[in-house]
């Protein structure tokens, strides 16, 4: 069975789930032109999960797919925390406000408890997929006895083979030009592998579809993994230009005007993808403390991206964007589908 028949999609075109950007519109916008539209559910409430994907339900009678975080929740390190803070602080100085006296966990993980299981149970969306890791055994049983498609980011081989091992339906090959955050279970091991040879190294050893993921910004990107064997692509910074999505003004703003990505731990505690911004030229200095666990170390860079953000200065910005950025488009969601669909088909 080809993806197109397991997903019930026309196009082998998947929008990424971006939290914090994408949206039921959004999401709704591409399932209605033949590709599998998403939400990023990681950083909501069981909640607000559920109003988001019920209201996409009313605005799509398509398959979607939802996403959630398998991160390993840790204990904060109080030591680790006060060191950021005090490291921090003088940025906070600059807006003349106050650094946290604490740190709290903002996102919590699919794997701590059921909850989100049990949204995504009641709701039924036709797919659901994870980052950060694979859900426990009895969840993926839930969702497989509920008929709803598996999806798991890797990004090296040894966690295809466990994602396969688990039983999940497809593979997310998260390549190195990906934006956003890396997907890899231990956060301090990345492989780096560009999405190209992922693909290829996956299609090699895995029996497991293998979506490609990472740096596809165009129809013949996108061609050329189907090539190496991928069964559809993923696309995300392509689609944040959409009027659609939640991205702000600045945000749109700086995609089309700095074309420098760079990954870093500063800003949530785990490497992410994002355009050059202030973290990256004066916070990853190399005598920068040790960074507290995900996602307490968001925490803070929200506070100061808003407090910052409040002064006109969006330097600080969680701007996640892909490695190919400078080529983005400005194009609607159902528009830039149909013009994926024709690069792909051309010669």
């Amino acid at each position: 069975m080809s993806i197109l028949e397991l997903v019930e999609i026309k196009h082998p075109i998947l929008l990424a789930p971006m939290a914090g950007v994408s949206t039921p519109e959004l999401a709704a916008e591409v399932s209605n032109q033949g590709g599998l539209g998403s939400l990023g559910l990681g950083a909501n409430t069981p909640e607000a999960a559920k109003a988001q994907i019920l209201k996409t339900q009313e605005l799509t009678d398509h398959p979607f797919q939802v996403n959630f975080f398998c991160h390993q929740s840790e204990s904060l390190n109080q030591e680790t925390a006060q060191q950021w803070i005090d490291y921090i602080r003088p940025q906070f100085e600059k807006f003349a406000a106050q650094a946290p006296t604490q740190l709290n966990c903002i996102y919590p993980s699919f794997l701590d408890n059921d909850d989100f299981l049990n949204v995504v149970l009641e709701t039924h969306p036709k797919a659901v997929s994870f980052h950060f890791g694979i859900p426990h055994p009895h969840q993926i049983q839930a969702l497989k006895q509920a008929g709803i498609i598996t999806m798991v980011s890797a990004t090296n081989l040894i966690e295809a083979q466990a994602i396969e091992a688990a039983g999940i339906d497809i593979i997310i090959a998260q390549g190195i030009e990906a934006g956003g955050h890396r997907g890899i279970f231990n956060q301090q091991f990345d492989a780096a592998i560009k999405t190209a040879d992922l693909v290829q190294l996956l299609v090699k050893h895995c029996n497991t579809p293998v979506v490609a993921a990472g740096g596809i910004m165009n129809g013949e990107q996108a061609r050329a993994m189907l090539k190496l064997g991928a069964v559809a692509v993923q696309l995300g910074t392509a689609f944040v230009q959409c009027k659609s999505s939640s991205a702000n003004a600045a945000y749109r703003k700086a995609l089309f005007s700095q074309p420098i990505t760079q990954i870093s731990a500063s800003l949530s505690g785990r490497p992410a993808r994002g355009l050059l911004g202030t973290w990256h030229t004066q916070i990853d200095s190399p005598q920068r403390p040790k960074v507290p666990a995900y996602p307490y170390t968001y925490d803070l860079a929200k506070q100061l991206m808003s407090i910052a953000g409040g002064q006109h200065d969006f330097s600080y910005g969680a701007f996640w964007a892909g490695s190919n950025v400078a080529q983005i488009r400005e194009l609607e969601a159902a528009d830039l589908v149909n013009q994926l669909v024709l690069e792909m088909k051309s010669n």
